[in-house]
Formats: C-alpha cells, structure tokens, sequence
C-alpha cells in the first residue's frame, strides 16, 4: 500500500462492524479511516483527503443521513449508505439527499468491495473549479461562492453544492436544452446511466427552492425526451 492510495473513511458506531471492514479494505489494498461517530467522521473529512464514506445509517446521536447530508451539501467524497434490510424509506431518503450506492446489512464484503469500486470508478479525479459569477434571471441572483439565491421581492433560498452546481450550469446555457447525459457528465463525470435519476432528483429540488409553483415549472423546463431547459435571460453581474 502507498500513501497515493484512495482513502476510504467507514463509519458506524458497532465495533464489529467496523473494524473488521476496516481491515479488509486495506487488505484490498487501500487506506482506511475508522469513525465511531458523525462528529468524529466530520472532523477526518475537514483534515485528511479522503476519497469515499462508507456510512452507517442507524447511529445513536446524529444518525447516518443527517451526516450524508452535510457531506454532499460540503461537496464532500462520495457517499455509500450501510441501511437495514427492512428500512427502505433510509435507502430512498439517502439516495435522494446524494448518497451514491447502498448495501444492505446484514452483507457480504465482497459485494460491498465491487460498489466501492465501481463508485470510485465514476468519481472524477479532481473537482472541476467553480465559476464565482453572480448571475441574475427572472428576479433571482445566484452567488456560485456562497451558494445562496437572493429574489429581488426579498426570498433568500440557500443551496446545496449539487444544487448550485446544477444551477451554474443551467445559467451557463440559457434557453438550451441540455440533456440528462450532458448534465450528470459535466456535474460529475459520472456514469450516466447510473445516475438519470439522481439529476431529476437535484431539479426537483431546486424547482422547490425558485418556482412560484414547482409542479408547472416555467423557469426549469422539462423536454421530454431531452432534458431541461433555463426559460429565462441570464445577466452577468459586476
């Protein structure tokens, strides 16, 4: 093992789950952070570089969603969710705040091994870097920096770094339609196909945050077939 191998931070609060994780993914060849808890898990996310979070959803105290979705909101590694068999609504909810992939307790490591793969294997090397642009369409200004939408009547709506991200790109191209494998390439230069649903998750959600009624949008339109479109100009600010 070399110090430029991914690391891989697991976190839940059962020992026997964890340690023993712990050691066969290092002896699959990677790093290894262990984490008891949410708090203990943010302070190695702020300090180490780490490159995926196996996460426990069920923990006392700050549960595993609450931390999934600091992490995603952060722009944090990507996530893969350890749920219960029996809590679907954990698994939906996870996937829908930007978890990448679930297991299932009780799981096999060796399957849990291939998702940690195939997720590191669509998770681009290096962010892009952001455009710190301030735009403005349809009454709303978008600051990329802090993330924040402000309305000319006075609405404030703070955004996730997907949301945001998402958002940029839209304002990027106003009045074109760019499609779902468009999208999900330039967010995150994943496998599209893997992931057509989670880009109409983060649209739905920012359609929440900017649409005087989210289910007839008319700022971001849907193409059936295509994908969405930003129906409005966009003015570069000073």
């Amino acid at each position: 093992m070399t110090d430029t191998a991914e690391q891989i931070l697991v976190v839940d609060d059962a020992r026997d789950i964890r340690e023993p994780l712990g050691q066969y993914l290092k002896k699959q060849g990677y790093r290894v952070r262990l984490a008891a808890s949410a708090a203990e898990a943010r302070g190695i996310v702020e300090t180490a570089r780490i490159s995926l979070v196996v996460l426990d959803v069920m923990m006392p105290g700050e549960d595993g969603l609450s931390l999934c979705r600091w992490l995603v909101a952060h722009g944090g590694p990507p996530v893969i969710l350890l749920t219960a068999m029996a809590d679907e609504t954990d698994r939906i909810v996870g996937l829908e705040l930007g978890a990448d992939d679930y297991v299932t307790k009780p799981f096999n490591p060796r399957e849990l091994l291939a998702r940690v793969r195939a997720v590191l294997r669509r998770t681009p090397a290096a962010a892009p870097v952001l455009d710190a642009t301030r735009r403005r369409f349809a009454g709303w200004t978008h600051d990329p920096t802090t993330r924040k939408l402000s309305h000319e009547d006075g609405r404030m709506a703070d955004l996730t770094t997907g949301e945001s991200k998402l958002l940029g790109l839209l304002l990027d191209s106003p009045r074109t339609v760019l499609d779902r494998v468009r999208l999900l390439d330039l967010m995150a230069g994943r496998e599209a196909k893997a992931y057509d649903r989670a880009i109409d998750n983060q649209v739905s959600r920012l359609r929440r945050k900017i649409e005087d009624d989210p289910k007839q949008p008319r700022l971001i339109v849907t193409e059936w077939g295509g994908g969405y479109l930003l129906a409005a100009d966009v003015e570069v600010l000073e």
